[in-house]
């Protein structure tokens, strides 16, 4: 039997075009998908679009159209944007599907059949663009904690989850599972500013607008956000209260929920309460990822400081924006774009360091050995530090990858194409070739280059697939093994640039 790995990435929020931040989130949980079937476990990978709130209904009015409509045209938009850049995903959902609204409904009436969820009346600070109430001392300097903007007092007749029953339940589960919240610093957060304060019960319904799945047995309530977003998760895997799907007992727990580390405390008291109120099994782990920022500050379209995927690709193609966003961003830290530092990395690891590499490698091999190369004598001495490289790099992979730091992974990588960059200035295959005693030599040299290079196309493919495929290609091989092997025979085909330098005075002239 294989393994099983489920994960999610949040489900965007189709108020508008997503921006390159937003975008980092699906290339990062794709990274750490295509890993897992590397690794051969069945893999399941959700993701996809939340649909309904306020901000929506205003937007499309605005625009003229329904909130139909305008869900279908963002809601696309951000599949294409998801589908350029090249994700892998299994499962792409959207929260006005029919049969969605119906579980949610049936999840609702359990939950208020079972006494977890009452009808109040709340009277707060309200933040509109989060659609979240909050209490005076959760303001930060009087504004709303999430983004900071102005918040208003409101009052409003609503349905209540109770939290504050299951908040002992939840602070054993959290210090029983260490590794449940991740990285430890946002953990250490959730519960210090959240959890040990007090829970307070949470507003799951509103009356304020339409745009939301009624409550079945109180129609002038719609389904708060809590509820209808979150539960996505487990009604597209098939969980129904009246009986879950095969696909769901297969599936669930979740192995990973992947988010922006602003949404942490959502995904880490209000989602595991709820399912503990569902009597379910939690998530394995929940991963609050850092932010992308441009320039150092918060991508914000009101700012004007947006960067899209599509016009970044069209600039440096689907590999060159992956490598950027998978490499560039710390594994517990912010990171930073510009485009004046996409094209310094593009140039100096893409083009310099992997292109270079391959491009003088099979170069070498055509011109001297008509692209057939094998392995012709035993490895000598100043060779074994450098084989070791090779020999070690899939489990120094791996052990990044199980801590999802990604980056670091990649930069694994990069550091064994740097020493076969090295290895080539330090055996000079051009002067073994002027010498016909070291025929021998110059191709056991040539061929320790090329299963360098092929187990690095090979790791590499998470993260760079179709880099990784072209290098496969060039390569004429189908060993996929991920460690140095001394059998293979080439016959490789025709070098092809993997990655152009970047004039950056052209391309400011283009831009």
């Amino acid at each position: 039997m294989k393994k099983k790995f489920y994960m999610t990435t949040a489900i965007a929020y189709t108020s508008g075009k997503p921006h390159i931040g937003n975008t980092y989130e699906i290339v990062l949980a794709d990274a750490i998908a295509r890993y897992h079937r590397f690794l051969g476990e069945e893999v399941y990978f959700q993701t996809g679009t939340d649909e309904h709130g306020i901000k929506i209904q205003e937007k499309a009015e605005q625009e003229g159209k329904t909130p139909q409509v305008f869900v279908d045209e963002v809601s696309s938009e951000i599949k294409q944007i998801w589908d350029l850049m090249n994700t892998s995903y299994d499962k792409f959902v959207r929260t006005t599907d029919k049969h969605h609204e119906e579980i949610v409904q049936k999840i609702f009436k359990k939950l208020y059949d079972q006494g977890d969820i009452y009808k109040s009346e709340y009277e707060g600070l309200y933040c509109t663009p989060c659609e979240s109430f909050f209490t005076e001392s959760q303001l930060v300097d009087g504004k709303c904690p999430d983004c900071g903007r102005e918040v208003k007092k409101a009052k409003e007749e609503a349905y209540f989850f109770k939290l504050s029953k299951y908040q002992k339940q939840l602070e054993e589960y959290i210090n029983c599972h260490p590794h449940f919240i991740e990285p430890e610093a946002r953990k250490n957060e959730m519960v210090n500013n959240f959890l040990k304060p007090g829970l307070q019960d949470l507003c799951v319904s509103r009356t304020t607008f339409t745009w939301g799945i009624p409550v079945s047995f109180d129609t002038k309530h719609v389904v708060y956000v809590w509820i209808d977003a979150l539960t996505n998760y487990i009604t597209f895997l098939g969980y129904d209260p009246d009986g879950s799907s095969e696909t769901f007992n297969k599936f669930w727990p979740c192995d990973l929920h992947l988010i922006g580390k602003d949404i942490l405390r959502f995904h880490t008291l209000y989602w595991p309460i709820l399912l503990m109120a569902l009597d379910l099994p939690l998530p394995k782990q929940v991963f609050g990822h850092p932010w992308l920022l441009m320039s150092s500050d918060k991508m914000s379209k009101s700012k004007g400081n947006v960067l899209y995927a599509d016009e970044l690709v069209d600039l440096f193609g689907v590999d060159a924006v992956r490598y950027y966003l998978l490499h560039e961003i710390p594994f517990a830290s912010d990171g930073n774009i510009t485009i004046d530092l996409m094209v310094e990395r593009i140039n100096s690891d893409l083009a310099n360091v992997l292109g270079n590499l391959v491009q003088r490698t099979i170069s070498m091999a055509s011109k001297y050995f008509d692209k057939k190369v094998s392995c012709k004598e035993q490895p000598q001495e100043s060779d074994k530090d450098f084989l070791q490289k090779i020999t070690e790099l899939k489990d120094k992979v791996d052990t990044k990858m199980q801590m999802l730091a990604v980056s670091d992974a990649i930069t694994e990588i990069f550091d064994v194409l740097r020493a076969s960059n090295k290895y080539i200035d330090e055996t000079t295959p051009w002067v073994l070739a002027k010498d016909t005693t070291k025929e021998a030599r110059l191709e056991t040299v040539l061929y320790h280059l090329l299963e360098a290079i092929r187990v690095c196309a090979v790791l590499i493919e998470p993260f760079l697939p179709d880099t990784s495929k072209e290098i496969v290609r060039q390569l004429n091989t189908s060993d996929k093994t991920p460690t140095y092997q001394e059998t293979n025979h080439y016959e490789l085909n025709d070098p092809q640039v993997l990655f152009q330098r970047i004039n950056p005075q052209e391309l400011s002239n283009h831009l």
